[in-house]
């Protein structure tokens, strides 16, 4: 996947059908979207992203603060439409704010807030969006 104006460059899976993608900003903050099948049923997928940078102490789910979160939200969602072109059997997309409920602070809700304002950017109409506590579900 290339770059553009409006996204970081994007580094793909190595088998096209993969399921982890990378990129870094311009200030140097590594990211990984991560995209995991649900067991209970294989058309279900959760999607996790997160920075890797150490100086973030392993928290994935940090704000950063650098100024770069348009050009990082559109290049998750270049690379949520790249999956979903992969794999057009998946029915349902899970995004979540924090990794459990009980974490969901204010940074969570502000996070999930930001994630849906994309949602319209990577899904057409003939998904539906559904809004639980600390996810969003898209399906069809």
């Amino acid at each position: 996947m290339q770059d553009n104006n409006s996204t970081y460059k994007i580094i793909p899976p190595p088998i096209e059908s993969g399921s982890v993608y990378y990129f870094t900003t311009k200030s140097g903050v590594q990211y990984e979207v991560r995209f995991g099948r649900k067991q209970n049923n294989i058309l279900n997928t959760s999607i996790v992203f997160g920075v890797l940078n150490e100086e973030f102490d392993g928290d994935e789910y940090c704000m950063t603060n650098r100024f770069e979160v348009y050009k990082v939200m559109s290049t998750i969602a270049a690379i949520v439409r790249r999956y979903i072109e992969l794999h057009q059997k998946i029915n349902c997309y899970e995004f979540t704010g924090e990794p459990t409920e009980k974490e969901m602070g204010n940074d969570g809700r502000i996070r999930l807030r930001l994630y849906n304002r994309y949602l319209p950017r990577i899904f057409d109409e003939s998904w539906g969006i559904k809004k639980e506590h600390n996810k969003t579900i898209v399906s069809k």
